[in-house]
Formats: C-alpha cells, sequence, structure tokens
C-alpha cells in the first residue's frame, strides 16, 4: 500500500462514486464533511473526526460558519483541515451571492435571505451590514459596518447614510444578526431603523427593510410593521 493511500480507500472510493453519481444529496451530513476532510488529511480516517465536529458545532450550518479558533480548539484539526472547512464555506457564499447579485433584490428575496442565514444566521459576533441598491433595485454593494460583542454592534448613523452617498445608493437594506439565534427585534434595533430611515429620506435614499438574522430564522421589520 502506497504511504499516500490510507487503508480505508475503498470506503472513500464508495463515498465518492456515490457523490458523482448522485450529488451531495447522497451523501450524509458527516460523509460530506468526512470526504472534505479526507480531501486535507488524506492518512487518517476522518468519519470520527467529522461526527464529533458536527457534534460539537450543532451541525453543517454551524460547523462550516465556526471561526478557525473554534475549530482549532477540537482534537484533530490542524491549519488544512480549518481552511478545507473554510473554503467549502467560502465557495458556497460566492454560489449563493451570485443569485443574489444577479436580479433586482426585491423579487429575489429568498436568495437574498437564503445567502444573508448561510453567513451570519450562526456567527457567534454580532455583526451589523448594509446592503446599497441602484435605481433598479440591483445589489450594488454588500458592506460589513461593524462588528460588535457577543450582543451588541456599534451603529453610526451618519456613517451609514455617508456610504450610501458614496456609493450612488438609491436605497439601502440593513441587516444584523443575534448571535443568541432569536431574530426578533429589540427597542434598540427598531430605533437605530427608524432613525437611519429619517435620515435616508431627506436624502432620497430609502430604507426597504432591516433584516434580523438569527440561528432560529429571520425577522424583517418591514414584515412586522415596524418602519
Amino acid at each position: 500500500m502506497s504511504e499516500s493511500e490510507p487503508d480505508n480507500t475503498g470506503h472513500r472510493a464508495r463515498l465518492r462514486q456515490r457523490l458523482n453519481e448522485g450529488g451531495g444529496d447522497a451523501l450524509l451530513d458527516h460523509e460530506l464533511i468526512e470526504y472534505l476532510l479526507a480531501l486535507a488529511i488524506p492518512r487518517r480516517d476522518t468519519k470520527p473526526l467529522a461526527k464529533a465536529l458536527l457534534h460539537e458545532f450543532g451541525g453543517i450550518a454551524g460547523l462550516l460558519t465556526a471561526d478557525a479558533q473554534a475549530l482549532a480548539r477540537i482534537p484533530g484539526m490542524g491549519e488544512t483541515s480549518i481552511a478545507a472547512l473554510k473554503i467549502a464555506h467560502a465557495a458556497a457564499l460566492r454560489l449563493v451571492k451570485a443569485t443574489v447579485a444577479d436580479r433586482p433584490v426585491l423579487a429575489n428575496w429568498q436568495a437574498l435571505l437564503d445567502y444573508l442565514r448561510a453567513d451570519m444566521a450562526h456567527d457567534g459576533i454580532e455583526r451589523f451590514r448594509v446592503l446599497h441598491l441602484n435605481t433598479k433595485n440591483m445589489l450594488i454593494r454588500d458592506e460589513v459596518m461593524s462588528k460588535g460583542s457577543i450582543d451588541q454592534a456599534a451603529v453610526y448613523i451618519r456613517e451609514v447614510i455617508r456610504r450610501a452617498i458614496e456609493f450612488g445608493s438609491a436605497a439601502i437594506i440593513l441587516v444584523h444578526n443575534h448571535p443568541s439565534g432569536d431574530p426578533a427585534p429589540s427597542r434598540a434595533d427598531i430605533e437605530i431603523t427608524r432613525s437611519i430611515a429619517e435620515a435616508g429620506k431627506r436624502l432620497n435614499i430609502a430604507v426597504h427593510d432591516h433584516v434580523i438574522i438569527g440561528a432560529s430564522g429571520h425577522a424583517s421589520l418591514r414584515a412586522l410593521g415596524l418602519i
């Protein structure tokens, strides 16, 4: 047996065949992660590690969005295996983001939600971002404005509006995540949204919505009648 070939090459060959013939749905979550890790650490049985990772992070979504430091705390995870997971997540985000960029955002709302959830739903740090749209509601910029502590992100109204002017935005969509998992808007969320909307109105910059992302779902302040 070659040193580069593990003793479970038959098992991996079967996984590869099922993947090639049936696509991703042909493999269970732990098998997808197992095979991905096997590409990074080929001389090791990666099934136990895959199962341990999924258990630790609560599933494939939590695992792929986990930060590198959290992954490094898991026995058996090194720089190469961490990079494999992060590149898989980055590729997935590029795929879903492409569907958002190709059509007017308001006519492609579910794709936008899918993108935001994939990127933010399991993030342990609160992030506030602004989606800038042109007059045709096409996405022209997706910018993270601030990263906060575990429960808050600093939002500066003047800075949000200044950036919208710089980009020539006709409208913006505010987005942030709740690391607690509950997307219900707080009083502060509502107040900051109304303040930004009022400031934008004076400059003909519309605030279409403020979307809050959590592990348990999302909340739209527009749909809730709060703006």
